[in-house]
């Protein structure tokens, strides 16, 4: 079974022309001469590098669609039909109070100093690409008035077209990070916080100095790597004087602007735009300890990291390195990842996917807790955009993963917000909104929610924004179902048990049970007569006179009401 077809894909702009096609080449069965094109292969013959990456930048958000042979898909959610866990203590379960309008879905993130959020997700690092920058107001007062994490990306002051520095070549002023801070900050409610990510040039700049002192930001994140690709961040530029100064600031800028017959190929037309790349980090217990030091010492409350898809050697670096730095939260970050601007063939074809890397992550974590070493909080990235895989993410890394990261599937609401605007500026509304209505408190249904919220103050929320919590508003109530069908009442209750694998091979690689083994000890005491009791906590099937079922029950019991307490 081929897991993915080269050569043509709606990301590049590329098809064949022929409907047969060789699985593992992607090239046409016959291949004629004279052929007017449209593959990759076709296309790279004139403009070379430019297809490595997804086509009209600043326009699209790219996914990686590699079919790996396992992922979320194969776990399914248990349902039960007795219990009820997590629902305030003194409250009589049953059919009254167990409702799912009650499940709470608030989760919290941090070593000492927590940030509480109202939904179990945040946004993935919103950087320099130009479709962030185009469309963060929308993004930022939508996860403000959520009440979610955002996370403002790397090389945000490295591009930024009025960045000044000083004669040390540190940031002395920076409109375009400022914009971006000061636009969450105008409707956060303190749920959530903006936090900023730095990579190597971020770090030489002077980022983390400057939001500091500027904006008293509590939070700073490093970054190690993405699920998306093994390299550093990369935008593209379209001027020739534009590439000249992000080289003169750092930054490593193809082709190079300064040669002479690179400037004759844009001159020409030949050439129409660079690319900007960041550096590669380079990671050691020592320099990491004393970046986090550094970091502690200018000032920050909680520091977090960000890593890719790499090898099991640098997820235990993260893992066990944040667990001696007390970081406040590691975002494990699957592949194939999304992308503003991330080479297309290393996005399919590099790194961990995130059900392995997620699995592993889990026993890694295991692991250090059984040497009495407290875990960072954890979260999940990679792939997500329904409440469904959030559940199944804080089940499979359970008790240690918090919150789940989301990347493409949080901006989409933000631009489609923005964009039923636009089109109803234009009264060209499409038939896909339309047949909702044809004005803004018609078309969302949280506007007159939103509208008794926040009074003539709506006017400032742009409708990409209403847009975004509309979509978490979905988030949120899907969740709650699912977790009132699996009797959990408070996200701390969610727990492995909560999850069957569908197929042998997932189980192997998650340790969740397989389908028709999951409580089937509990199912055939059952048949054999044993009685089923409740419990607050939790609802076990034991046998009678099994002194292995009772102690195993105690066990979970503990288990369930340590979490339940420090939640």
């Amino acid at each position: 079974m081929n897991l993915r077809q080269p050569n043509a894909n709606e990301a590049t702009g590329t098809i064949n022309r022929s409907r047969s096609v060789v699985p593992m080449s992607g090239l046409c069965t016959a291949c004629v001469d004279g052929c007017t094109g449209g593959c990759e292969i076709f296309v790279s013959s004139f403009r070379g590098r430019e297809m490595l990456y997804p086509q009209r930048y600043g326009e699209v958000t790219a996914g990686a669609d590699k079919n790996y042979p396992l992922d979320y898909s194969h776990l399914n959610i248990q349902g039960y039909a007795v219990g009820a866990k997590g629902l305030p203590p003194g409250v009589e379960i049953g059919p009254d109070t167990a409702i799912f309008p009650e499940v709470s879905t608030e989760t919290e993130y941090g070593w000492d100093s927590k940030v509480k959020m109202r939904l179990p997700i945040f946004t993935g690092a919103l950087g320099s690409t130009e479709i962030a920058r185009r469309n963060w107001e929308h993004f930022a007062v939508g996860a403000a008035i959520s009440g979610i994490t955002l996370v403002c990306g790397e090389n945000v002051c490295g591009v930024d077209p009025e960045l000044e520095l000083d004669n040390h070549g540190k940031i002395k002023k920076s409109p375009e990070m400022d914009r971006r801070i000061e636009a969450y900050r105008r409707f956060h409610e303190g749920y959530g916080e903006l936090l900023v990510q730095m990579n190597v040039e971020d770090t030489r700049l002077g980022v983390a100095e400057y939001v500091l002192e500027k904006h008293g930001l509590d939070t700073i994140e490093l970054k190690w790597g993405q699920g998306a690709k093994c390299i550093g961040g990369e935008i593209k530029v379209k001027s020739l004087e534009r590439a000249l100064e992000l080289k003169r600031r750092g930054y490593i800028v193809l082709p190079d602007p300064e040669l002479p017959e690179v400037q004759e190929a844009y001159r020409s037309g030949a050439l129409k735009e660079f690319e900007r790349h960041s550096r590669l980090g380079f990671v050691s217990r020592d320099s990491f300890m004393r970046e986090i030091e550094r970091l502690r010492s200018l000032g920050f409350k909680r520091i977090t990291l960000k890593t890719g898809a790499y090898s099991a050697v640098e997820l235990a670096m993260a893992l066990r390195y944040g667990a001696e730095a007390h970081l406040d939260l590691i975002t494990v970050d699957g592949a194939p990842g999304g992308t503003g601007m991330s080479p297309w063939p290393m996005m399919n074809e590099w790194g961990m996917p995130s059900f392995y890397l997620h699995a592993m992550t889990y026993q890694f974590c295991e692991r250090l807790a059984s040497r009495g070493m407290r875990v960072p909080d954890i979260a999940f990235a990679g792939g997500f955009s329904t409440e469904d895989g959030v559940f199944k993410a804080l089940a499979l890394g359970s008790p240690y993963v918090k919150a789940v990261c989301m990347g493409r599937a949080l901006m989409i609401p933000g631009m489609v917000g923005k964009n039923i605007g636009l089109w109803l500026q234009e009264g060209r509304l499409p038939k896909t909104v339309s047949k909702y209505g044809d004005k803004v408190e018609e078309i969302f249904v949280t506007y007159e929610e939103l509208k008794d919220r926040y009074g003539e103050a709506l006017r400032d929320i742009p409708l990409g924004a209403i847009g975004l919590y509309t979509f978490c508003q979905k988030m949120k109530v899907g969740l709650q179902q699912l977790m009132a069908g699996s009797r959990n009442f408070k996200l701390a209750t969610i727990s492995r048990q909560d999850l069957i694998a569908l197929t042998r091979e997932a189980a192997e690689v998650s340790g969740i049970p397989y389908v028709m083994d999951a409580y089937r000890e509990e199912a055939e005491a059952i048949l054999d007569g044993a009685e089923t009791r409740a419990y607050p906590a939790t609802t076990m099937i034991i046998p009678l006179g099994d002194p292995t079922a009772i102690l195993r029950f105690l066990r979970e019991e503990s288990r369930l009401q340590r979490l339940a307490v420090s939640a």
